[in-house]
């Protein structure tokens, strides 16, 4: 009944081919396991000899026949490779065979049972394809971003000189300059200056995409920040035409940031929402805490941002209203450089719409305790 019952048991087994060998290695049992794995009926492979199984490469070098001496020499052979179906289809197979001896150790053949394992051995290259995708992208990143920061040390050099140099004509060292070369060499300077702000804005991202830069994290006022940055956008907007105002911005507003790193996120702020605004529109800036968060917020009348741009723009080397016919000033880094700053800070920069049109763009921060705050927690 034992007897019955084991022979029953593995051939009925499905997810295994299990079956057994004489000792030269032809077929003498089949399962139902392995007609549905291989494809072969129990009458069309029983007496063959189960090298039909492999590849002609195998055969060539003796696989099966070296395969049976070790399971004969050891008890127990175990390998993974690729087997073939009826059909002449190849499926990546673990194999165990084990050498069947009688009580005197006499060898009467080989029990042999095969699992398919081309899925997994399927997500497993899918995993290596997708490792080695990843590392060729971060090899590039970092190849990209040497470059910039080469390129960006290369090209300051000789643009500080042409700055320096320009500046020394306008004083008049090298003698008296008339009305009109003056308005020359100002016109050097100028472009002089924009392209160095071109330059500064790839080393900053060069340095931010390879994580270079240090963050000194303290106790910010964000109301300071906004009385620092907007003096120096007041040129820019009266030269455009634009007003720009400070909205409600307690002096108690706090941020856990890096100082230098918020105020140059807030001057790009300014700077965009004033380049986008059209003569007589109007920029504000306020700032508020929010629960944990502090904010501060840059609010124009200008065209505003398509909904489905308001994530494109964070992107690197993207900006709107560039064309064939209409050149913005700018890389179109400076909102991706300054969410990367926002983002190694702890906070975050989105844009939403500004109500009756235009832009809001909003820094959030980790909110840090006022003076106040502090002294009652004691």
């Amino acid at each position: 009944m034992g007897a019955d019952l084991y022979g029953l048991l593995v051939e009925s087994v499905q997810d295994y081919a299990i079956f057994a060998l004489d000792p030269k290695g032809y077929i003498l049992t089949w399962n139902i396991g392995a007609a549905r794995l291989k494809g072969y009926t129990a009458d069309e492979i029983i007496g063959r000899h189960f090298s039909i199984f492999y590849p002609p490469e195998d055969i060539a070098r003796g696989k099966t026949e070296w395969e049976l001496e070790v399971a004969a020499r050891e008890g127990r052979f175990e390998d993974e490779g690729w087997r073939v179906r009826k059909d002449g289809t190849l499926f990546w197979a673990n194999v165990i065979i084990t050498a069947l001896r009688r009580g005197e150790g006499q060898l009467v053949g080989f029990a042999k049972v095969t699992r398919d394992l081309t899925e997994r051995k399927a997500s497993e290259e899918r995993a290596v394809r997708d490792a080695s995708r990843l590392a060729a992208a971060e090899a590039a990143g970092r190849t990209k971003s040497e470059f910039l920061a080469t390129m960006s040390h290369e090209l300051r050099t000789p643009l500080n000189a042409i700055g320096g140099y320009a500046e020394l004509i306008e004083m008049g060292v090298a003698g008296p300059i008339s009305e009109e070369q003056r308005s020359y060499v100002t016109r050097i300077r100028s472009s002089q200056q924009h392209l160095l702000a071109i330059i500064n804005d790839l080393l900053n991202y060069s340095r931010s995409e390879a994580g270079q830069l240090a963050y000194d994290i303290g106790n910010v006022s964000l109301h300071d920040v906004v009385e620092h940055a907007l003096p120096m956008m007041l040129p820019q907007a009266t030269t455009k035409g634009v007003s720009i105002t400070h909205g409600p911005c307690t002096p108690v507003v706090n941020a856990l940031a890096d100082e230098q790193k918020v105020e140059q996120i807030v001057l790009n702020l300014l700077s965009n929402a004033v380049k986008f605004t059209p003569r007589g529109g109007s920029v504000i800036v306020s700032c508020q805490i929010d629960d944990d968060q502090s904010a501060i917020t840059v609010s124009d009348t200008g065209p505003g941002i398509p909904p489905d741009k308001k994530e494109a723009i964070f992107e690197p080397f993207v900006q709107l209203g560039r064309s064939l016919t209409t050149q913005l000033q700018g890389t179109g880094l400076g909102l991706a450089i300054s969410r990367d700053l926002a983002r190694a800070m702890h906070g975050d920069l989105s844009v939403g719409d500004t109500p009756g049109g235009g832009a809001t763009f909003t820094l959030t921060l980790p909110r840090a305790e006022t003076t106040a705050e502090h002294e009652a927690n004691e």
